[in-house]
């Protein structure tokens, strides 16, 4: 079986090695911090509903996602290729598999994120600019399925400038990355001081812990958006955890991303798993202390009609923005603004940490004579210009539409099958290719990736059984498996693609 490439081999794509160690960890942590941070603890409050287990479930998310991202590191090391994931399932297991992975991460994964982030972005732009608006009464204009609003235009133009910017080169993109995820991390990290050491409440510290591991569920009742709440059962708890960990697993996805812009990375066979570990690790602490931070300025518990962010708790925080109202909690009205301008901070970065290395897994696919060929080519800058562009339009259109928040929900099934694939192609190539070059190997293999496919699994199983998830679930297995009939279709009108083993 043929060695890696060399770093000259993998040059001579026209590729540029020019994202060092911090440039990847950047990458991963960017991508990773969006706005799921600051709002999705509300929903796994109101699932969970205790502090214990809030906190419990934001662990295992950062636990699940570290062993992903050790395991990651053995592929991403042995095949430093641009395209990354969509790279390791094809080796693993076969073209089809690579390509089913390319059609979902085009058709909602990426493309989905973007249009979802570059739409929380233009609402927060409407808080500090209140002409921009959505929503009954603002509409601009209504064609089809397209409702054009203010923030329309907002996210889409992020979108446009975003993509530009990324057509003028590697560096353009990276210095973008680098400025944001720091700025964003220090926002993050400003964010958990001032609720641990400025707004800390005693009688708010004292109440979430006085019930610390009782769980309840609290679900919605009737029209005048009261909610009941249930005692869970050990057997129910474990099956609301799995569902309650779709917004923290949400939140903390794209830390793959890096492993798309492998062609590009200095010394791949070092710098991407190391990227891996840091990146993951540094994010999963900052948003288990950003819950604890909570946790000592909200209290848990809350009333939906609360007057004012103490009154509604975490649990029934206004537009479940838990993130602005401690901010409020701590700063008064001023805070909502502080926060508004942190979300915007932390979108941005990661819209472009998503549109830099979506684009690379269309250009490897177009390169294997699985996507339109065109997108298998490189401008003078050296990067994909075309997959860009298409990229760009697709997100553009999604977010006019409105449905990417729906089409978003169709895939947390589909990401997670994904993952569970390829660390199972873990164990395929090392019995496949056990003499494969190796620079860096699984952190505890076999038990420890083993931990977590089982793990997964269960997630995946709950949800597509799940009330609350399956209607969800199964349309995004949809999605997927329309891939098939598409795939042979394509190889039927496409020239057997020539695809070298990278390893």
């Amino acid at each position: 079986m043929p060695e890696a490439a060399t770093a000259p081999e993998r040059q001579q794509t026209g590729l540029v090695q020019g994202l060092g160690l911090f440039d990847s960890t950047m990458l991963v942590a960017g991508s990773m911090i969006g706005s799921g941070i600051f709002i999705v603890s509300a929903d796994i409050a109101r699932q969970v509903g205790s502090a214990g287990w809030l906190l419990a479930v934001w662990v295992i998310t950062g636990v699940l996602t570290l062993i992903a991202a050790l395991s990651y590191g053995e592929l991403a090391a042995m095949m430093p290729r641009a395209g990354g994931q969509y790279v390791y399932l094809r080796e693993a297991y076969n073209p089809l598999f690579g390509f089913l992975y390319g059609w979902t991460l085009f058709l909602v994964i990426q493309t989905g994120t973007v249009a979802a982030v570059a739409a929380a972005f233009a609402r927060f732009f409407g808080v500090l600019v209140p002409g921009v608006a959505e929503g009954r009464g603002h509409e601009l204009l209504q064609f089809g399925p397209f409702t054009i609003y203010p923030t329309t235009f907002v996210a889409i133009g992020v979108i446009l400038l975003l993509t530009w910017s990324n057509t003028t080169g590697l560096r353009t993109g990276k210095i973008v990355q680098n400025v944001f995820t720091v700025a964003k991390t220090l926002a993050l990290v400003g964010l958990i001081v001032l609720c641990l050491f400025v707004g800390t409440n005693s009688d708010v510290i004292r109440a979430n812990l006085s019930d610390f591991w009782k769980a309840t569920f609290a679900a919605p009742a009737g029209r005048a958006g009261g909610y009941t709440t249930t005692a869970l059962t050990s057997t129910g708890l474990l099956l609301v955890i799995g569902t309650a960990m779709v917004g923290s697993l949400f939140s903390s996805d794209a830390w793959n991303n890096v492993t798309f812009t492998a062609g590009e990375v200095k010394n791949p066979k070092r710098n991407l798993p190391l990227s891996l570990a840091l990146g993951v690790g540094l994010v999963s602490l900052l948003y288990l202390f950003a819950n604890i931070g909570y946790l000592a300025v909200l209290p848990l518990d809350g009333s939906p009609t609360g007057a004012n962010a103490l009154e509604r708790g975490i649990k029934f925080a206004q537009n479940d923005r838990v993130g602005t109202a401690a901010a409020e909690a701590i700063l008064g009205v001023k805070g909502a603004v502080i926060m508004a301008v942190f979300i915007m901070v932390s979108t941005f970065g990661c819209i472009n940490g998503l549109i830099l290395s979506g684009a690379r897994v269309y250009y490897a696919m177009a390169r294997d004579g699985l996507f339109f060929q065109n997108m298998g080519t490189l401008n003078n800058q050296a990067v994909p210009r075309n997959a860009l562009v298409v990229q760009c339009i697709w997100a553009c259109l999604l977010t006019a539409s409105g449905s990417y928040g729906q089409l978003l929900d169709y895939v947390i099934f589909a990401v997670l099958i994904f993952y569970i694939l390829t660390i199972i192609g873990l164990f395929i190539l090392r019995r496949k290719r056990p003499d494969a070059e190796r620079p860096y190997k699984a952190f505890g293999y076999p038990v420890i990736p083993a931990i977590y496919i089982i793990a997964a699994s269960f997630i995946a199983l709950n949800l597509l059984i799940s009330a609350k998830t399956r209607a969800q679930t199964w349309p995004g297995l949809l999605i997927v498996l329309m891939g098939i009939p598409v795939y042979f279709w394509w190889r039927r009108k496409q020239p057997p693609p020539t695809i070298s083993s990278p390893g």
